[in-house]
């Protein structure tokens, strides 16, 4: 199967080729860390997701932003 990421920049429309939907997810997730716009991945049926949305969907529960605001318990 192949996936396409996609992103924007003020000047340029970025797209990169996946063959996994785990690399295309890992590199959707990274984009928006570093600021891009607009980063969407395609699926090889046409079918849109955002990167956020793709991980809920795979993994369930809170986004990986949400995870890492969330404070965690100690240990005594």
């Amino acid at each position: 199967m192949s996936f396409t990421v996609s992103a924007d920049t003020a000047s340029r429309v970025y797209s990169w080729q996946h063959g996994s939907l785990l690399s295309a997810l890992e590199q959707g997730l990274s984009l928006i860390t570093s600021g891009m716009s607009d980063v969407r991945i395609v699926d090889s049926e046409g079918r849109s997701h955002s990167p956020a949305a793709l991980y809920q969907r795979l993994f369930g529960g809170a986004q990986p932003t949400e995870q890492a605001a969330q404070p965690r318990a100690r240990a005594a």
